[in-house]
Order: C-alpha cells, then structure tokens, then sequence
C-alpha cells in the first residue's frame, strides 16, 4: 500500500488492500461490522415489528384504516425514495457521518412516535424514520465495502445478512409480547437504547472512509427526477389494490414514472457529476445483479405476504405463533448467509446464486400445494427450503451490485440495491395482490352457490370478498355451526386456491431471476478492496 500527503494534510491510501485500521481499535474490520449490524438490526426489527402494534395504535388513537395504512405506507414511500440520494450523501460526505446520522436520526423519532398522541404525529415521524433508515442502510454496506479486504467481503456481508434475518424473525414475536404485556408504545421506544447502543460504538469503532475520486457535487435536478419517478412508481403500486389496475389514477402515476425515470436517463448524459453515472449499468454483472434483487424480492415480500394471512386467519393462529411457525424460514436465512458468503468467496456468486434462485422457486411451487389442513411440518420443511434459498441471493447479489460499482459510488450502489429490494417487493406484493383479488373474484361466488348458502346482494359479496381476500370467513352474526363451518370451509377454500395461484406466479418469477443470475460474477472492482481512502 501506498500513501501521500495532501495540500490540506489528509492522507491518500492508494488502491493496493484495505484501508488502514487507524489508531487503536478505530477502523477495524469485525468490529467495524458489529457497529455496523446494531444500527441495521434497529431498521430492519422495526420493518416488521410496527405491523404487530398497528391494531393497537387504531384502536388506541383512533384512526381511520387509511391513516393505519399510512402508518406503514408513509414509512416505505420515504425510505423508496431516499435511498440512492442516501447513498450519494454518503459518497460525497462520508459512509460514517450518513450512518450515524441516521443511526441518531432513526433513534429519535422512533421516541417521538412512542411520546405522540395523535395519529398525524406518529405518521409525520414513521415519515422521518424512512428517511433516517435511508441514510443508515447503504451506508452500512459502503463501510462493509471500504473496511473488509475482498477476501472477507462476501463473510462480512453474511453476517450482515444474518442479521437481517433475525431482526426480521424477531420482529413479530418481539412487537408481539411488546404490545400484548406492556404497549405499542414500546415497541418504538425499543429504539432508542439500541440507538444510544449503536451510535456508541460507530462514534468509537467507525473509521471515515472516503475514495480519492469521491463526488464534490450535487446533481438537484436529478435527485428530483428520480425521487419524483419513485415516488410516482411506489405509489402506484400501493394504490394500484384500491384504484385497480387500469384506473386512470394508477395509469396516471404509473406514466409520470415512466416520464420522470426517462427524463431523469436523459439528464444522466448531460451533468457532470451524475447522481447515477449511467455507465455503471455498462456492466453486465451489476446490471443483472439489480434485475435479480427486483426478482427476488417480488417472490420473496410478495409471496410472504399472503403467508402471515394464512397462518393468522386460516389456522387461526397470533401473531406471535405466526412469527414462531416463520422461524424455519428466517432461521435458514440465519445460518446460511455466512455459509453463503464463505462459498461464494471460495467458488464466485453464480453457482450459489443460480441454486438459491432454483430453491426459491421450488419452495414457491411446493407452498402452492398448501392446503387449508396443512400441518406444521410441511409448512417447516417449505419454509425452511425458501430461507435456504434467499441466504445466498440476499448475500451474492448484495456483493455483485456492490462488488462491480467504483468504491467512490460504493453508497450510490448499496443506495441502488436497497431501493431494488423496496420497488422488487412492492411490485411483487401489487402484482399477487391482484393475482389473489382475480382468483377470489373468478371463484368465490360459485363456490357460495355449490355450498347451497344463502344468496348474498351484490354489495354483500363485494365486502365477503374483500374479507376473503385475507383470509376472513366472512361469517353472519348469530349463524348456526352449520353455517358457520360451511362459510369457513368455502371462504378458506377459496383464500387457498388465490393463494396458491399467486405462489405459482412467484415461482414463475423465481425461475426467471435462475436464468437472470447466470449472468452474475464477482465484482470486478472488489479485488480493490477498500480501495483509495481518505483518513
């Protein structure tokens, strides 16, 4: 390695290994990852944690089921958009500095939503969350990128890895005994400790790392075009449920995405220190790994969405029994991840990468058999396949998109693989909503009629298949048991049968993203490991 001094008295670390560990513990690279992974267990436990405590912030608030819905919407909208211009920050003023920011930043609202007493509050902060979570989590892998040799990236981005996943998996049983023995409160101000925690440790471990060539600029107009495309594409997709698909509104929002995202290509060519440089995307590898995040998370988020419906209202489980029944999935993800990552650096990401994608689908086409009497057991052995899967996507891909970015766009690319996640999963949850809502619509009245139950008025079914959609049984006050279990058996029935077309698709997808990550190696950048860096 090689170094100078500059006129202003910062020292240049040349391409040659990793950047310098500073003084003392300062900088390095295991412990650089613990700090790291506090901060990222804090967004990604909250992701899932807040959906336990929504029926108890209605109900104890007041809302409406749109002000409930923009508790969560709120939140992905700002963390969908922010996410590359978090990344550029990050590039331009350092990956510590965003980080902890957003660390404090994230800390902080999350005790304001927990001290609010009005629903407008706790949206306006869950607003601020989102974009405080954006700055912290391409940050987290723009340190991972510039502090770990390439030798140890792809283990370092196991664990990182699995620690998303058993945030993830602690999310409901967590939010769950939270709400259920103290209050929804808590589960926000859980925050603010693991905050103060986290934050700690990055004033004390995290060393700046900056390349020598890192932006000095900002791109405004772009940063405009392609918030206003995202916001326009996210937003369409959440409403596209409520609107439909052709409604003019959905078409209108879809097409100014459309319009934006092509402005914003075009501006791309034009400024000098672009947002996105476009000629990132000349690389094969990178492009592919961003279409396979997409891919994979339509399969992922969009067929786990139906899934949290189908142990809660078909097998009539809480949430915290639901969150344990996803503990083969997420605990899959956890073991496996570092296993991913340590096979991936002896053998490259495309072998692991095609297998994870072939092990999704299958998993996918094997919970399409699901039935309404389905045992634990093969629920497990399903779950357990798709968490084996997605651990080395989640891994490989992450290492693909970061690994073939330049180090100084390395918060640009992270920011890119985030977002990729965000729009992979809304598209997917959108696209097998309506899947199951076509599925319900096409067979749920017949099946009423063979039952031989009562008719229903047109505006009666509507709201039965509304609830059946989620798996309700839309059963009548005072109905005999009779009645009552042939109402259950046809409305669970036919959830079922969506929910089974809609898996079907997703492995369909899956499939899809096999063929896509044969296209995937190594990061042709990684052998720089931290590259050129600014102490």
């Amino acid at each position: 390695m090689t170094s100078q001094i500059t006129a202003d008295g910062r020292v240049t670390l040349e391409k040659s290994g990793p950047a310098p560990s500073g003084s003392g513990l300062r900088g390095h690279p295991w412990l650089t990852l613990f700090a790291v992974a506090i901060g990222v267990m804090m967004v990604t436990l909250d992701g899932t944690i807040v959906a336990v405590a929504n029926p108890a912030i209605q109900k104890d608030l007041g809302a409406t089921l749109a002000e409930v819905q923009w508790i969560t919407n709120g939140y992905l909208l700002a963390l969908a958009v922010s996410l590359i211009t978090a990344g550029k920050l990050g590039d331009r003023f350092g990956h510590r500095q965003t980080f902890l920011i957003g660390i404090a930043g994230f800390a902080l609202s999350s005790a304001v939503i927990g001290l609010s007493d009005g629903v407008e509050l706790v949206i306006g902060f869950r607003v601020a969350q989102g974009l405080f979570g954006a700055l912290l989590m391409p940050a987290a892998l723009g340190l991972l990128r510039a502090t770990f040799p390439a030798e140890k990236l792809n283990m370092a981005i196991g664990i990182w890895g699995m620690v998303i996943g058993a945030s993830t998996a602690a999310g409901p049983i967590v939010g769950g005994l939270l709400v259920e023995h103290v209050s929804w409160q808590s589960v926000f101000f859980i925050n603010v400790p693991v905050g103060i925690i986290a934050l700690g440790f990055g004033l004390f471990i995290l060393l700046d790392h900056r390349a020598e060539n890192a932006p000095r600029s900002f791109d405004l107009l772009g940063i405009l075009l392609l918030s206003g495309a995202m916001f326009s594409l996210i937003w369409a997709l959440i409403k596209a449920a409520e609107w439909g698909w052709g409604d003019t509104k959905t078409l209108v929002f879809l097409g100014v995405s459309v319009i934006c995202f092509a402005l914003f290509a075009f501006w791309e060519t034009r400024v000098a220190e672009p947002l996105i440089p476009l000629g990132m995307f000349r690389s094969l590898p990178l492009s592919a790994g961003t279409v396979l995040m997409v891919l994979m998370a339509f399969a992922f988020m969009g067929g786990l969405f139906f899934v949290t419906f189908y142990l809660q209202n078909v097998h009539g489980m809480s949430p915290v029994d639901s969150g344990l029944h996803l503990l083969p999935l997420t605990g899959m993800m956890i073991i496996g991840s570092p296993l991913a990552g340590a096979a991936i650096t002896r053998i490259g990401p495309r072998m692991p990468l095609v297998a994870g994608m072939v092990a999704t689908a299958a998993a996918c086409f094997g919970m399409a058999r699901l039935t309404p009497g389905t045992g634990t057991l093969v629920m497990s052995l399903w779950f357990a396949l798709l968490g084996l899967g997605l651990a080395p996507v989640m891994v490989g891909a992450t290492e693909v998109i970061v690994g073939n970015a330049p180090l100084e766009l390395s918060g640009v690319a992270g920011g890119l693989q985030q977002a990729a996640m965000q729009v992979g999963g809304s598209l997917g949850t959108a696209v097998l909503g309506a899947v199951m809502a076509g599925t319900v619509r096409d067979s749920f009245g017949d099946n009423w009629q063979r039952a031989q139950l009562p008719p229903l008025s047109p505006e009666q079914l509507d709201l039965a298949e509304k609830g059946v959609q989620v798996g309700i049984a839309p059963v009548p006050p005072g109905a005999p048991p009779q009645i009552v279990q042939a109402v259950t058996t046809v409305a669970h029935d036919t959830f079922v049968s969506g929910m089974s077309t809609a898996f079907t698709v997703a492995g369909v997808v899956a499939v899809l993203a096999a063929v896509v990550a044969g296209f995937t190696k190594r990061g042709e950048n990684a052998a720089a490991g931290a590259g050129a860096a600014h102490v």
